[in-house]
């Protein structure tokens, strides 16, 4: 049949490679964000595609994020997290927290201005949306730790999202 697509013996659930997950999952697109965390000299953030609503009531948010990253340990210190869902014309702030070129911590914010809405957390202007959030729950499975948190502010305004599929950034208007 056209379009099935079907695991080969070979590729048996012993031996499934984390590059077969990534694979399948490069074809998911994805809205971009920037998570970000900490204050002053203690911030730093990472792009993401895997931030979403997990309730609306109450008002509930869950990212995930690698417990290997330099974010990790801020969420866990400072027990907060903003979600900036960013525009088409943030991939430079994009690639930044994604750490191309090397840029760590509180330099990954040059280049953009920030704010913060009640937690503390940067919160980027000119984003789509940034939904501040409270840690509620820390659930650490495998490589990565699922953060609940409770939506406390929201600032929202009105764009286009930048997009991530098959490597690459992309527009809903292109």
């Amino acid at each position: 049949m056209a379009g099935r697509l079907s695991i080969a013996p070979s590729l048996a659930r012993e031996s499934l490679a984390p590059d077969a997950l990534k694979a399948a999952m490069r074809h998911v697109a994805g809205t971009v964000s920037v998570v970000t965390a900490g204050g002053e000299d203690d911030r730093t953030g990472a792009t993401v595609t895997s931030a979403t609503a997990l309730s609306v009531e109450p008002p509930t948010m869950i990212v995930n994020i690698n417990r290997s990253s330099s974010t990790w340990p801020v969420i866990e210190r400072h027990r907060h997290f903003c979600v900036n869902i960013l525009t088409a014309e943030h991939q430079a702030v994009a690639d930044r927290f994604a750490g191309k070129g090397g840029v760590k911590g509180k330099e990954r914010y040059a280049s953009a201005e920030w704010t913060t809405l009640a937690t503390g957390a940067p919160a980027l202007i000119g984003s789509l949306a940034a939904i501040d959030c409270d840690v509620e729950e820390i659930i650490e499975r495998h490589s990565h730790a699922i953060i609940i948190g409770r939506v406390i502010a929201i600032s929202l305004r009105g764009g286009s999202p930048l997009i991530y599929s098959h490597g690459q950034y992309r527009n809903l208007e292109d």
